[in-house]
C-alpha cells in the first residue's frame, strides 16, 4: 500500500487544522503549507478537494480561512484517503503488478496482507479528532520542521 503525495499532505494538513483551527479560528492554505512544509499552490487545490468531500471547511473574507466542524472532525483518515486517490491506491499491490489478490497473489501477497488490513482497519475507525488528540498526548509532531536540533 503505497499513499500518494498528495494524500500524504491532505492527512497533514487535515491533522494540523485539527490541532490548530476551529469554528472561531481558521487557517489560511499559506499558513498551513509553512507550518507543514508543504507547497502552497499545491495544498490550494488539496483544500478544494477537501471541502467539495465535506472533509474540511472553509469560509471566505477578511477573517476567512479553513477549519474543522464537529462534523469534520468525525471524518476518518480513509474518508481522505478516499476523497484524494480513491480506494485503489489502499488497495493496489506492494509490489505493483496489476493483478494481485488471494487468487492470484504475488510473492509477497500473504505477507503484507494482514498487515495491510490492519492499517486500512486503523485508518477506518479512528477519527480525525482522536487521531489528532493522540499524536498531541504522544508529543508526535506533523513535520520534520517542528523537530529542533540536538545541540
Amino acid at each position: 500500500m503505497m499513499l500518494s503525495r498528495a494524500s500524504k499532505y491532505a492527512i497533514l494538513s487535515t491533522l494540523y487544522l485539527a490541532e490548530h483551527a476551529n469554528e472561531n479560528r481558521k487557517i489560511s492554505v499559506k499558513v498551513i503549507a509553512e507550518s507543514i512544509d508543504v507547497p502552497s499552490p499545491f495544498l490550494a487545490k488539496l483544500f478544494q478537494q477537501l471541502v467539495k468531500g465535506k472533509i474540511i471547511s472553509s469560509t471566505k473574507g477578511p477573517n476567512g480561512g479553513f477549519y474543522l466542524t464537529k462534523k469534520n472532525q468525525k471524518k476518518s483518515v480513509l474518508d481522505i484517503i478516499e476523497n484524494i486517490d480513491g480506494l485503489i491506491k489502499i488497495n493496489e499491490c506492494f509490489l505493483g503488478l496489476n493483478e494481485c489478490d488471494g487468487s492470484n497473489p504475488c510473492p509477497v501477497h500473504f505477507i503484507v496482507e494482514r498487515f495491510k488490513n490492519s492499517i486500512f482497519e486503523k485508518f477506518r475507525d479512528k477519527n480525525i479528532m482522536e487521531l489528532s488528540e493522540e499524536i498531541v498526548a504522544n508529543g508526535r509532531k506533523l513535520t520534520l520542521k517542528d523537530i529542533s536540533p540536538e545541540v
